[in-house]
């Protein structure tokens, strides 16, 4: 693999074309606080300016007004206000005043505070700049000027050539050095760290905030990939649902249609006969209607691209009584099943729908205690009540119920997609129930599911 060219990666550092746009996470109040900083360090130029002036640190040749001097510090200062609003103007703002100003009241720019102004806002043009390119142009300008600037200085000026003779270091040098070169080495190399330093800072603060943008945005993807995997797995499970639905209410005509007929028989010959299958037809009719409506009120939901229900076998479908089996079912679980009916048999009065969504149930949780749990042992419980709970309306006609207890932990790094449990909660509404689904204060995950029974007819 070719090595790539060092302006590649220099560009790739600068995130020359990179897609992020480093923005404030609450930009009003970022610029209102880029409002106050910009003017407190305002006031402290000045302030600063003043402390120079009283202590006698300006040169006896510099004769400018107190006044120029107070103007002048302020406005290298007050750029700052809109720092992060406009980081470029404001980087180019502030150094064509250092310049301009260093080149006619030098000690203007020297002032500490200001330094730290320079400092702040060439870090801010490369931290908050939007355009990466603009950005390089407008901070590899600036440093051109800034050296060119010094260059001058230490070519024409004679304050260090003037230090190094009053202080008798030219006659007996103290280093390797001549004094004069060591100074304006130390010069360059202050400066170096200065500019660089700040350049370095605002640029790991750039790429630390694309980080935290690009990590917010995978959670947001991978969220949004969660809810449609949930989505598309409730929209399976009512098609599911649906299906099974449809087999039993199919069987309900039939048992009505068969019955008719025996009843137009029977009314010809023996009309009192009839009532029997009229009975039937009855009873059925209503059972079928209800799952309709149950039908009708899952799949009211459902969207356009809810996929297609597998094909499957036409056997009869699983019901209460088929529940003890998958006790008996192999599977390094020890499951003990246990049944009660008040009054006895009345899980008679439990339908085909309704056995259905118990069965699944309890299969869906016994494979989960297989599957994610260290439990070795399991009970599976199925209750029938046909007596009026007096604590909840939806439970006047009884209740029919199957809960599913282990005695183990989750077991590491076996953690499920939760579909299952979705699929549970949807049945559970179909049938107007309701669902206690989590771990046990005692240890160990509990799985309870109860659905109302209709009403006796009196």
């Amino acid at each position: 693999m070719p090595r790539p060219h060092p302006a590649e990666v220099i560009a790739e550092w600068f995130g020359v074309d990179a897609d992020f746009e480093r923005v404030p996470a609450d930009p009003p109040t970022a610029y209102r606080r880029d409002v106050w900083l910009g003017l407190a360090l305002t006031v402290l130029a000045v302030g600063g300016m003043e402390l120079t002036r009283s202590a006698g640190y300006l040169a006896q040749s510099d004769d400018s007004p107190a006044w120029l001097l107070y103007v002048l510090a302020g406005a290298g200062a007050l750029p700052l206000v809109v720092r992060r609003r406009y980081p470029l103007t404001v980087l180019a703002v502030v150094y064509a005043h250092f310049l301009l100003v260093g080149l006619t009241v030098p000690v203007v720019p020297l002032s500490q505070v200001l330094q730290v102004v320079y400092f702040m806002t060439l870090y801010t043009a490369v931290a908050w700049a939007r355009d990466r390119r603009a950005m390089l142009i407008v901070v590899a300008v600036c440093l051109a000027a800034m050296f060119g600037w010094l260059f001058w200085q230490v070519a024409v000026s004679t304050g260090m050539q003037q230090y190094a003779e009053s202080e008798g270091l030219l006659d007996d040098p103290p280093g390797f050095l001549s004094p004069l070169d060591a100074m304006i080495a130390q010069t360059w190399l202050t400066n170096i760290a200065y500019f660089l330093g700040a350049i370095a800072l605002g640029q790991v603060t750039w790429h630390a905030a694309r980080r935290r943008a690009q990590l917010a945005e995978q959670a947001a993807t991978i969220e949004r990939q969660a809810e449609e995997l949930g989505r598309r797995a409730v929209v399976t499970e009512r098609l599911r649902i649906a299906r099974e639905l449809h087999d039993v209410v199919a069987h309900h005509v039939s048992v009505i249609g068969i019955q008719a007929a025996a009843a137009r028989r029977l009314l010809a010959k023996d009309p009192g006969s009839a009532a029997v299958p009229l009975s039937t037809i009855e009873a059925a009719s209503r059972d079928a209607v209800e799952q309709m409506r149950g039908l009708v009120g899952t799949l009211r939901d459902i969207g356009d691209d809810g996929g297609t229900a597998g094909g499957g076998d036409r056997s009869p479908e699983p019901g209460i009584a088929d529940i003890e089996r998958l006790a008996g079912a192999d599977g390094g679980l020890e499951v003990t099943y246990a049944l009660v009916a008040e009054p006895a048999g009345a899980e008679e009065a439990v339908s085909g729908p309704m056995g259905l969504s118990l069965f699944r149930t309890a299969q869906e949780a016994l494979a989960n205690v297989r599957k994610h749990s260290t439990a070795r042992a399991a009970s599976v419980t199925v209750r029938v009540d046909r007596r009026p709970a007096a604590d909840d309306a939806r439970f006047r006609g009884g209740y029919a119920e199957v809960e599913v207890i282990d005695d183990g932990r989750a077991r590491p790094g076996s953690s499920g997609s939760g579909l299952g449990l979705v699929g549970i909660r949807e049945r559970v509404a179909t049938h107007h129930g309701v669902a206690e689904i989590g771990p046990r204060v005692t240890g160990g995950y509990r799985v309870r599911v109860r659905l109302p029974l209709p009403l006796e007819e009196s």
